[in-house]
């Protein structure tokens, strides 16, 4: 067995892998040691009154369109928040899989970049 520290999205997880000696072994043991993280990663979610992830605008425009709502399951990819810069709409994807906790702008809203559109647990 070896111990690592694998990090990501910086939180940093320990690890055992098994060394089983086959070269695609240890490519389909790595799955479940990224499961066990996973509840890890839970606790975090309360440390932010709105919600843990914050989606934030990319560039200075306008909200055109709002596609979720506080409550809503998303998955990694999804379509959040659709804002106007330069007569081009473009979509704010959620990063990760989560559920939507707030909401913070509404259609036809001016935002700047940076802003904070959705915030998702």
């Amino acid at each position: 067995m070896k111990n690592l520290r694998i990090t990501v999205n910086g939180t940093a997880y320990d690890v055992q892998v098994e060394e089983l000696g086959g070269s695609s072994a240890p490519v389909a043991a790595a799955p479940a040691p990224a499961a066990a993280p996973a509840p890890a990663a839970k606790p975090a979610a309360p440390a932010g009154a709105a919600g843990s992830v914050v989606v934030s605008a990319p560039m200075p425009g306008t909200v055109v369109n709002v596609v979720v709502s506080a409550g809503q399951s998303v998955k990694a990819g999804d379509d959040l928040v659709f804002i106007e810069a330069m007569k081009m709409e473009t979509p704010v994807k959620a990063p990760q899989d989560g559920v939507v906790a707030t909401v913070d702008v509404a259609k036809g809203e001016s935002v700047d970049s940076g802003k904070t559109l959705v915030t998702l647990n």
